[in-house]
C-alpha cells in the first residue's frame, strides 16, 4: 500500500490505496469535481485517479471550481506514446468542462501508464501542487 495526498479546499487529506488494483479519487462536494471524476473513471478505468481542485490558489471567489490538476493512471494510455497524446485523450474526455464556455479555466494533467507511475513512485517522486497564481489578468472578482 502507498500513501497518497489529496487536496480538498486548502487542506491535504491522506488516504491509502492498493496501487494497480483500485481507483482512488477525491469525492469533492462540488459538481465540477464530481463530473470530472465520473468522466475520467468512465473513459479510462484508472488504477489511480486524483482530482485536485486548485482554484483556491488563484484569483477566484472562494469555493470556486475553475482550476484543477488531474492525475490519471491507466492502461488505456499504453498506445498513447507521448505526453501530449495522453493529454489529448484526457481533454477529449473532459471537452465540455474545458470548452471556452465551460466551467474549467485551467487543467493540469498528469497521465501515465501504471508501469510509468510505479517507476516514478519507486524513485521517490510524487506530484506536488501547482505553483500559486501570479496574479492573472485581474478580470475575475477578488477573493474574500
Amino acid at each position: 500500500m502507498l500513501s497518497n495526498i489529496i487536496r480538498r479546499g486548502q487542506h491535504y487529506h491522506y488516504f491509502r490505496s492498493m496501487m494497480m488494483s483500485t481507483t482512488s479519487s477525491t469525492k469533492s462536494s462540488g459538481p465540477v469535481s464530481e463530473a470530472i471524476t465520473t468522466k475520467l473513471q468512465n473513459a479510462f478505468q484508472p488504477t489511480h485517479l486524483e482530482i485536485r481542485n486548485e482554484s483556491h490558489m488563484h484569483n477566484v471567489p472562494e469555493n470556486s471550481e475553475t482550476h484543477f490538476k488531474v492525475i490519471v493512471i491507466s492502461d488505456k494510455f499504453k498506445d498513447a506514446k507521448t505526453p501530449i497524446s495522453r493529454h489529448r485523450l484526457v481533454n477529449e474526455a473532459l471537452k465540455e468542462e474545458v470548452a471556452a464556455d465551460g466551467p474549467v479555466h485551467a487543467l493540469s494533467i498528469v497521465a501515465m501508464t501504471p508501469d510509468k507511475w510505479q517507476a516514478k513512485l519507486d524513485k521517490g517522486e510524487s506530484v506536488g501542487p501547482s505553483p500559486n497564481c501570479r496574479g492573472g489578468d485581474g478580470s475575475l472578482p477578488k477573493k474574500h
